[in-house]
């Protein structure tokens, strides 16, 4: 069953994931692609406050799917996605693995307008948070991404909720959560669909 959980920000209103973008030609010009973590010292950020909340997101369940092309390693996403009651497109997270090896990516599909320096704390429970950098912006879409080592995966698999919160350009924190029950089960099992590209010789 879905969750209807709440989302402390008007910001989210223009929000759409990249599996629907339509074509963006222009990236936003306050919004393009901010140096990695790698690039530059993370910046911490004391929010002066948190926003109420004015919205409401529905959850939908965890899905794993899979994709195939001749010649390489399988890659998995295991995803969530978050909708409005409107039906429109809120917030997504996916955990992306390759097969045999490899490190394991999280990204997180979330609204532009934040103060982009602090990035996105991730908390599972009530276990320690996990700073995930702000690593590219479109027109209505922000990527956060980072390696997700081992430890976070057990938590995830382990947890109850995943708190994602960011800081937006008031220096106020906007807060959201997503249901972890099913993560375990969908992450470990078989993929819904597996997507294989034969490639012409």
């Amino acid at each position: 069953m879905s969750r209807r959980l709440a989302l402390q920000s008007p910001l989210l209103i223009s929000l759409v994931t990249a599996s629907s973008l339509p074509s963006l030609p222009n990236l936003a010009v306050a919004q393009q692609a901010t140096p990695s973590a790698t690039d530059q010292p993370r910046t911490e950020v004391a929010p002066r406050g948190q926003r109420s909340t004015i919205r409401q997101i529905t959850y939908g369940d965890w899905q794993k799917f899979c994709f195939k092309t001749p010649g390489t390693n399988q890659v998995c996403r295991t995803t969530i996605s978050g909708n409005f009651d409107t039906g429109q497109s809120a917030v997504r997270a996916d955990l992306i693995e390759r097969e045999a090896g490899g490190k394991a990516r999280l990204q997180l599909f979330l609204p532009v307008g934040m103060y982009l320096q602090a990035g996105v704390k991730l908390t599972v429970d009530h276990g320690k948070p996990h700073h995930i950098p702000y690593v590219w912006c479109l027109t209505n879409t922000c990527i956060a991404a980072d390696v997700a080592d081992a430890a976070l995966i057990r938590e995830m698999e382990n947890g109850r909720k995943l708190q994602l919160e960011v800081v937006d350009s008031s220096v106020l924190s906007v807060s959201t959560t997503l249901p972890l029950g099913q993560f375990v089960s969908v992450h470990r099992g078989a993929p819904a669909r597996t997507f294989k590209q034969e490639i012409d010789e």
